[in-house]
């Protein structure tokens, strides 16, 4: 049950983004396209994910742990460094530019297309190099968010 159930909201995943015409790059493209031919349905695909989000968060969070054993894994850092904003402006560049981002990707390879196919692999080739951790000469002191 433990990979079964990951499976199956992978697959449910993956057909949202399918119907909502997610794994198309020309939707993404078009939303980012505020000067030209605009189109909002992603606002209302980001604005669904966000609302269902909140919600199973707070359910969720207020039991002792996943149903299915283990715990917790939340983020601790709550610093923002160099190497986070640089990794920000590289996912947002290249999602701009390709239109598609992992989840879409991922899922868009049930159509066999030789492009995505090649995404996927760039998108797996650099998630390997990132774990080399290549650059951390050049990591920054965090600069620590202001709470408020």
């Amino acid at each position: 049950m433990r990979h079964i159930i990951p499976l199956i909201c992978g697959i449910i995943f993956g057909l949202g983004l399918t119907v909502s015409g997610m794994v198309n790059p020309a939707k993404v493209v078009g939303f980012l396209d505020v000067t030209g031919n605009w189109d909002p349905s992603l606002i209302f695909v980001m604005g669904g994910a966000v609302a269902v989000t909140v919600l199973a968060f707070r359910t969720i969070l207020k039991r002792r742990g996943p149903l299915l054993g283990g715990g917790f894994h939340l983020p601790t850092r709550r610093d923002i460094d160099l190497r986070l904003v640089a990794g920000a402006v590289m996912f947002g560049a290249g999602w701009g530019l390709s239109g598609l981002c992992p989840g879409p990707a991922i899922a868009s390879l049930a159509f066999l297309d030789p492009k995505m196919a090649l995404f996927v692999l760039a998108l797996i080739a650099g998630s390997y190099l990132a774990r080399l951790n290549l650059f951390s000469r050049f990591r920054a002191p965090p600069v620590v968010a202001a709470d408020t």
